[in-house]
């Protein structure tokens, strides 16, 4: 049995997920159906999910170990330089999709199996490093802001929690879109951060100098009435994530008077994907990274990712 190098969950730790987190051999993936292939990885990003797979959500014991990882950029078998669209349609899975790491194994390992349908090209002009960083958190932003938000139709966009890796990377990119930005962050250090992207930086709760068209919420409870309130007629509230909490109250008079429309969504598809990618190469955008570990290094990276100090994205680099 040939055997490769894994960061994987062996065990569930829902107080202290890092302690579930082993680094090691695993066996080399092999492929479920005819469609599949193996990419050779070369870097790869963390995500919060990683760490919730590590807490035990979505994963039950009998899958375990289960390597983890969403994001993988790499070398496909014809020598092509590629990012992994990490979405994987799953007739076994009720909801008819899984996200590597739930049902099939993840991308932190030296290789992984995807269908190549997963597989999309990496520009000229991008590394391999930048590009590991957009498959979930990039695409999730671009989608909010380019689909439901309908961000082209609007001026002002507010961004709540910024930070984290959606929220990070909805700022970068409605700034390149040309819109006006405000983002929230609870951390003086990060506000500062925020606005060297091109944002107004304010606390959360703050007013803002106008109404926006686009909120784009991650945070949940404890910001939406301060997004409710922030919003101009007929703007759009994108959620795609509830870490605060997810049973916010909601004033529904403010919602039909001001014609609010809340609309929920996560990732993208392979197609967006491409289009982000594309639109990196356009405007010079690149994601912000938080830092660069190498794979031996997973832990310190795990570590890292939990300790909240967080700004952007954490890489793993394959060749280190």
């Amino acid at each position: 049995m040939r055997i490769m190098r894994a960061a994987f969950a062996s065990t569930f730790d829902a107080d202290n997920p890092l302690a579930a987190l082993s680094v090691g051999d695993r066996p080399e993936p092999v492929h479920p159906a005819d469609d599949w292939v193996t990419v050779e990885v070369r870097a790869t990003s963390l995500n919060r999910h990683d760490l919730w797979s590590l807490a035990g959500v979505g994963l039950v014991a009998e899958q375990l170990p289960m390597i983890l990882g969403c994001d993988a950029a790499g070398v496909d078998p014809d020598g092509n330089e590629v990012v992994v669209y990490p979405v994987v349609v799953d007739p076994a899975d009720p909801r008819g999709v899984s996200i590597l790491s739930e049902r099939f194994p993840g991308t932190l390992a030296d290789r992984v199996a995807v269908p190549r349908a997963n597989l999309v090209p990496v520009p000229v002009g991008l590394s391999l490093t930048d590009v590991a960083c957009l498959p979930t958190a990039w695409l999730t932003a671009y989608r909010m802001l380019t689909g439901p938000g309908r961000v082209a139709e609007g001026d002002a966009v507010l961004v709540q929690g910024a930070g984290g890796g959606v929220a990070t990377a909805a700022v970068v990119l409605a700034v390149a879109m040309g819109k006006r930005v405000y983002a929230t962050s609870r951390d003086a250090a990060k506000r500062d951060r925020i606005g060297a992207l091109g944002a107004t930086a304010l606390a959360p709760g703050a007013r803002l100098p106008e109404r926006v068209d686009v909120v784009i919420e991650t945070v949940g409870a404890a910001t939406f009435d301060h997004s409710m309130k922030s919003a101009a007629p007929g703007a759009r509230i994108v959620v795609s994530g509830a870490t605060s909490g997810y049973e916010p109250k909601v004033n529904l008079r403010r919602v039909f008077a001001m014609q609010l429309a809340i609309l929920g969504t996560s990732m993208g598809t392979p197609a967006e994907l491409a289009e982000l990618l594309a639109l990196c190469v356009e405007r010079g955008i690149r994601p912000v990274v938080d830092s660069v570990y190498g794979f031996s290094e997973a832990a310190d990276a795990f570590a890292r990712l939990q300790s909240g100090e967080v700004f952007g994205k954490v890489v793993l680099d394959h060749s280190r």
